[in-house]
């Protein structure tokens, strides 16, 4: 029988078990994006993880937008990256990094005033805080030019190769959450005449060229693809969303990923779109490879999706959070810790590297 505990490959990476850490977007990389001690500690405490796959961290400076969020496009980063990774190896633990540009959601306070970029010239629902303060508005963003858009496939592609050469074991490329790659696929946000926009396939162009051109840089056994199909982000949304998240994921079929990764809560639980269809179990007959699901899953119902077919393996966030030591908790059926919220996004190591493991349980 297949448990959480099983062993599974994902491409070129064994993994020790099927409880894997989603990316986190936790705010400790600074004002230069660059990894530091505190989060090498954070993430060498949660190595027990099959995978850890770290949070969002930008490809450009143009596409870094959250306070504190991590980069990988210069040589400090990468040096930071190399640090985290090898504390992560030292412990026995595997990871990938998630490479993300923010498109529309970048606000101008990052840009020294310029406009953010996006597939269309449309202003995404939200606030963000900022160097320059709390809840900004988010502004309208300019179409990027062809051109352009071949530079951003330049940029994840470049970044991945970082990631490479940092130690890191692979990437995820972030196609979901309505940020840029998904703001190409949505057609709320793609208004494109061009060879980007219009059609599903068109508009699904963007996210099969920067797949591309990173399995090109590094091998698509190090490759995984992360995507929300029924995730309404930003205010985003498709018309025609089953049709087009079923041809992204037969797109993306066949092409020697590491994994695609469904981020779509279930049905039930606090922040499913009960108004949509659940993908999932669609999806999953669209691609033959080792499929990730994440969306408010416990122990119980994680299991469940191993035993009905619908993962291979199942992707926890907050709960990694407060319980380092996820991956014990669930074989021995123990309380998980509770997260404090209020140290989501903080600087310091404060609700970040102090929670306490479980007690040990007495021998006698």
């Amino acid at each position: 029988m297949t448990t959480l505990h099983t062993p599974l490959n994902l491409g070129s990476v064994a993994l020790k078990n099927r409880i894997i850490m989603a990316p986190l977007t936790r705010g400790r990389a600074g004002s230069a994006g660059i990894p530091g001690e505190l989060m090498a500690n954070y993430y060498a405490q949660r190595a027990s993880a099959g995978l850890i796959i770290a949070e969002a961290t930008a490809v450009s400076a143009d596409g870094r937008g959250w306070l504190n969020s991590p980069g990988l496009y210069n040589d400090e980063q990468q040096s930071g990256w190399w640090n985290v990774a090898d504390r992560v190896h030292q412990a026995s633990g595997r990871i990938f990094v998630q490479l993300w540009h923010m498109g529309a959601t970048v606000h101008p306070d990052f840009l020294d005033g310029r406009e953010p970029v996006s597939a269309s010239a449309v202003r995404l629902e939200g606030m963000l805080t900022t160097p320059r303060g709390r809840d900004r508005q988010l502004v309208a963003a300019r179409p990027l030019s062809v051109e352009e858009i071949a530079e951003q496939v330049g940029n994840f592609a470049r970044a991945a190769r970082r990631a490479i050469d940092a130690g890191l074991d692979g990437v995820e490329i972030h196609a979901a959450n309505g940020f840029l790659i998904d703001q190409f696929n949505r057609d709320s946000s793609n208004r494109r005449n061009d060879e980007y926009g219009g059609s599903i396939d068109n508009r699904l162009r963007f996210l099969r060229e920067v797949v591309a051109a990173v399995c090109t840089e590094i091998g698509a056994d190090k490759v995984g693809v992360r995507l929300s199909p029924t995730n309404a982000s930003w205010g985003i949304s498709d018309s025609q969303y089953r049709e087009t998240f079923t041809r992204a994921c037969r797109l993306l079929n066949g092409q020697g990923l590491a994994y695609l990764h469904l981020l779509e809560h279930r049905p039930g639980t606090d922040k499913a779109m009960d108004a949509m269809e659940f993908l999932t179990p669609l999806l999953r007959r669209c691609f033959d490879g080792p499929l990730l699901v994440n969306g408010g899953y416990c122990r119980e119902s994680a299991q469940q999706a191993l035993d009905d077919g619908l993962a291979s393996g199942v992707t926890f966030g907050t709960p990694f959070i407060a319980n380092p030591d996820l991956v014990a908790r669930f074989a021995t059926d123990s309380a998980l810790a509770t997260p404090r919220r209020e140290f989501f996004y903080t600087p310091g190591a404060e609700g970040y590297t102090d929670y306490a493991p479980m007690p040990s349980r007495s021998m006698a």
